[in-house]
């Protein structure tokens, strides 16, 4: 079902990126991305309560106790609801001092730019709230429904995109009350079909010391790490709009849309696998544990380089397909946050694994820090002179470093987590599939050029997937896969 909503999801966002471009225009675009960026620079308070709220719903279901599953998720109600009036209290001050004084936009924008920031931080509000509604779906493992309503939000967003082309008002000002109204209905079909479905969900504001606590302890600690992710995203999106403007900011935002939509493949896996690491670590079976660690990562890799193959071969000819105008700089942001993207698909079920055993102090520190360094040192690199690409790159660097320091963690972790088993087994087919996969697009890339790209495409992703099949998988893998298969054609 999360399959099916990727790719669902993935055509839409796509589409849509290009229609609200055409309709914006791009410094609208640029500025949209850029001043919602603000707004999601407060999102790192949520983002920490995100991880906590399904890490211990998991953890209690995995025990199976209904009253401590209920308390829990009052307590998480409770912190989201003062979340929701820090984030509020903080976006009015210091955010909209900084859109004022510090961005740069146009004169002539700034009302307009205003306009989306209030909308932004009602959605941000709005998406606080509807957390661990959403985060009690995942823990019961109820994917149809996660898919369902993620399939309603892309449908209204193309209904956005129609309206945005019927009705003649200042169109940003339109596109950011639209957006707010999406947000907000799929908030609300969370919370019913939660309150509905879920008794322990009947929830209400209380703050018990025992079940409180410990939620924000972990939360405490994963806030800086997601503080760190933010000034990665919207930090340095913000930091090139400081020095180029928002012609700049709307290259990154369509690298960052075809990052998101990639990226789905990754995060529909690792949203299946959570709660699964969680519970065998609730139940104590660390055997399991370490397994789905191991294939997990590796399917991770596997899945998003199925896409990410053909996207790095052909960029230049499908972002003209999909945008007609290619903003400048697009192309190498986009080829460059693609390659990003498959170093961190590694550290996606590590970093949960991590989560799962709730000792994650030093992880946040070590980690964070060095995520944290992608701000000041694209600062430094673009004050030097360099090209706005200098910035993907130095986040290239930095995933690398994570994920030698996530292994250090899990072996510290984790007992019986073997770094060398762990690399034998998962980094050495990668390692295959991407050597045999780059030798076989080199020799054929010249011969193949007159094709369509649609059809070159079509070929590039089908010969990695074959050669996934034949050398990433072991032969109890591939042997499972054949029996899946089989009882679906059956069915």
């Amino acid at each position: 079902m999360l399959y099916l909503r990727m790719i669902l999801v993935m055509g839409v966002a796509l589409y849509t990126s290009r229609v609200v471009l055409e309709q914006l225009g791009v410094e609208d675009y640029g500025i949209y991305n850029v001043v919602g960026g603000v707004v999601a620079m407060f999102s790192f308070l949520n983002g920490a309560m995100t991880q906590a709220s399904q890490r211990f719903l998991s953890f209690e279901l995995g025990r199976k106790s209904t009253e401590r599953l209920a308390k829990t998720f009052n307590a998480s109600l409770s912190i989201h609801i003062l979340i929701a009036i820090a984030g509020l209290i903080l976006a009015e001050t210091i955010g909209l001092w900084f859109l004022n004084t510090k961005m740069t936009i146009p004169a002539e924008k700034m009302d307009s730019a205003r306009w989306v920031y209030q909308f932004a931080v009602l959605s941000f509000i709005v998406t606080i709230i509807r957390v661990p509604y959403n985060a009690l779906i995942i823990s019961h493992e109820r994917m149809q429904i996660y898919a369902y309503l993620s399939v309603i939000e892309v449908v209204l967003k193309l209904v956005i995109v129609y309206l945005l082309a019927l009705f003649p008002f200042d169109k940003l000002k339109l596109y950011s009350v639209l957006m707010f109204g999406v947000c907000f209905l799929t908030s609300a079909f969370y919370t019913i079909y939660s309150v509905r479905r879920f008794p322990e969900s009947h929830g209400k504001f209380t703050i018990e010391r025992e079940y409180f606590n410990p939620i924000m302890n972990f939360a405490g600690w994963s806030l800086f790490g997601t503080l760190a992710w933010m000034c990665k995203s919207q930090g340095v999106n913000i930091v090139l709009n400081i020095f180029f403007g928002p012609i700049v900011n709307a290259s990154y935002a369509i690298a960052t849309q075809v990052n998101t939509a990639v990226n789905n493949l990754v995060q529909n896996f690792t949203t299946a696998l959570n709660p699964q690491l969680v519970k065998n670590f609730a139940t104590n079976e660390q055997e399991q544990l370490i397994q789905l660690i191991e294939r997990g990562t590796k399917f991770s890799f596997l899945l998003l380089f199925i896409i990410a193959a053909p996207l790095l071969l052909y960029t230049n000819n499908l972002l003209e397909i999909w945008l007609k105008n290619v903003p400048e700089n697009a192309v190498i942001f986009t080829k460059l946050i693609i390659i990003n993207a498959l170093f961190e698909s590694f550290a996606m079920v590590m970093g949960n694994a991590i989560q799962a055993t709730g000792r994650i102090r030093a992880y946040q520190l070590i980690v964070g820090i060095t995520i944290l360094m992608n701000l000041p040192l694209s600062w430094l690199s673009l004050k030097l002179g360099f090209a706005p690409s200098s910035v993907f790159i130095i986040s290239i660097a930095l995933s690398v470093i994570t994920i030698m320091e996530r292994l250090t963690i899990l072996r510290r972790n984790i007992i019986g987590f073997s770094i060398l088993k762990f690399s034998i087994r998962c980094f050495g087919p990668i390692t295959a599939v991407t050597a045999i996969s780059a030798i076989f697009f080199w020799g054929i890339y010249d011969a193949t050029r007159h094709l369509h790209i649609l059809i070159l495409v079509a070929v590039a992703m089908l010969t990695v997937c074959i050669i996934e099949f034949c050398v990433g998988l072991s032969t109890s893998e591939r042997r499972s896969i054949i029996q899946i298969i089989q009882k679906r054609i059956h069915r």
